[in-house]
């Protein structure tokens, strides 16, 4: 996975329509309605920092785990400014480590799909298991595959935001599943435009893997929502959400004897 040294820079400017207030709200609606309403919470794959935030002035002692140094950087700079204390840490999903445990974890906006791997994912499934108190809610998205073929697929977007102009492609290969993302950043200073470049790869999994996946790591309860709603998805869905509730200490001990 890249480093998204070029990307953090620009990540914001080009996520303005995120909403992420709105996100944040809708997260802790799935959350309370299992009764969690406070407490330790994992952002996985934090990115720069928008969604810890706004977790964190909804109640929550926010940690946020993200593998790129440049993104935490930025979440970093953006929780002291907004007077939050964030516990911000460099690590990969799939090798998530954390001093406890925690009540609940979210993980959105397509973070489990930068993981191209089966095996990654799965293995990211069991550590955030892990590390949550029975009976702790794990919320996150992913984009469809119907978004990858349909949407994605090998389609060129532009954005043009201030301050920088993006060049998106996407390249798919059908062996792998995956779709090669190429941005090409243009700044602009002073008149002149610098060029840099970001490369990475995300793939989209059949939601029935990953409901057999989530069952595997110890979660149950395990619902699927179109993004932003609390509605089934659609077959043209371009971005689903899951929550998924860690199997209670006796559940989870029957399951282990197994």
């Amino acid at each position: 996975m890249s480093g998204y040294a070029d990307f953090s820079e620009f990540y914001d400017a080009l996520t303005r329509n995120v909403g992420y207030k709105e996100r944040g709200e809708y997260i802790r609606g799935l959350l309370g309605k299992s009764g969690i309403n406070g407490g330790l919470l994992l952002d996985l794959a934090c990115g720069t920092g928008s969604l810890s935030t706004e977790l964190s002035r909804a109640g929550f002692d926010v940690i946020g785990v993200d593998a790129s140094d440049s993104m935490l950087c930025e979440a970093q700079k953006k929780a002291w400014e907004s007077g939050r204390e964030i516990l911000f840490l460099c690590q990969k999903m799939q090798e998530l480590d954390l001093y406890g445990t925690v009540n609940a974890a979210v993980c959105n906006l397509d973070g489990i799909n930068h993981l191209t791997k089966e095996a990654d994912v799965r293995e990211t499934f069991r550590r955030v298991a892990l590390f949550l108190e029975p009976g702790g809610v794990f919320v996150f998205d992913v984009n469809t595959i119907y978004k990858h073929s349909r949407i994605m697929a090998d389609n060129v977007f532009v954005y043009d935001s201030d301050g920088v102009y993006c060049v998106w492609q996407n390249s798919p290969c059908e062996k792998t599943g995956t779709v090669q993302i190429t941005l090409d950043f243009f700044k602009e200073s002073g008149g002149v435009y610098s060029r840099s470049r970001e490369s990475f790869c995300e793939r989209a999994y059949d939601i029935g893997k990953i409901r057999e996946w989530l069952t595997e790591a110890g979660f149950e309860k395990i619902n699927v929502f179109d993004d932003m709603t609390m509605s089934d998805p659609r077959p043209d869905s371009q971005r689903v959400v899951f929550t998924a509730a860690k199997q209670d200490a006796a559940a989870e001990a029957a399951h282990n004897l197994d």
